[in-house]
């Protein structure tokens, strides 16, 4: 594989999903506040490394897979964030569960930075992710889906397009209901 893939969150989803990238031949850079987290990544074979801007140097791909809607704003846009440390060719796919609004913000400060985003929640649960068999729901440019299909089709069977930034999440947020 020619990607090298940033994944920050590295819970109950987000490990497993790493480990489905590792086993499919790509190279991971992982970042979490759990340092326990960040060895259980190294002990499957994922570089980890202690800062978000340590996760995107080399990174074509940055996966977030985090807990609440301020976690990702803080990760997306604070400090140090990916928007301010991604370069313009990196793809951004979101894959919290989080809040429209939320979302919506982030993807229009990646637009403004000339940085291709999609919002991919997931559907399927903890033993999906450790299979490989995630539903994800995407909302971004069809252009951005494109081309993140290889990557999340490494994690997951099915892969359904819902339109614009926040529409995954908006889908997934009704699926929830």
């Amino acid at each position: 594989m020619s990607d090298t893939i940033g994944f920050i969150g590295l819970g109950n989803m987000g490990l497993p999903m790493v480990d489905q990238l590792l086993k499919a031949g790509y190279t991971v850079r992982t970042y979490d506040i759990s340092e326990k987290s960040l060895r259980q990544a190294a002990k499957i074979g994922a570089y980890s490394v202690n800062s978000l801007s340590k996760c995107v140097e080399g990174s074509t791909v940055i996966i977030t897979m985090l807990p609440a809607g301020k976690d990702v704003l803080s990760v997306y846009l604070g400090p140090n964030g990916l928007i301010e440390n991604s370069h313009p060719e990196t793809l951004l796919i979101d894959s919290s569960t989080i809040d429209i609004d939320s979302s919506l913000k982030i993807g229009a400060e990646a637009t403004k930075a000339g940085i291709e985003m999609i919002d991919a929640p997931v559907t399927g649960g903890v033993m999906a992710a450790r299979t490989g068999n995630l539903n994800f729901i995407v909302g971004g440019t069809k252009k951005a889906f494109e081309r993140a299909k290889p990557v999340l089709s490494v994690m997951g069977e099915n892969l359904l397009y819902a339109g614009g930034q926040g529409s995954g999440i908006g889908v997934k947020i009704c699926n929830n209901m």
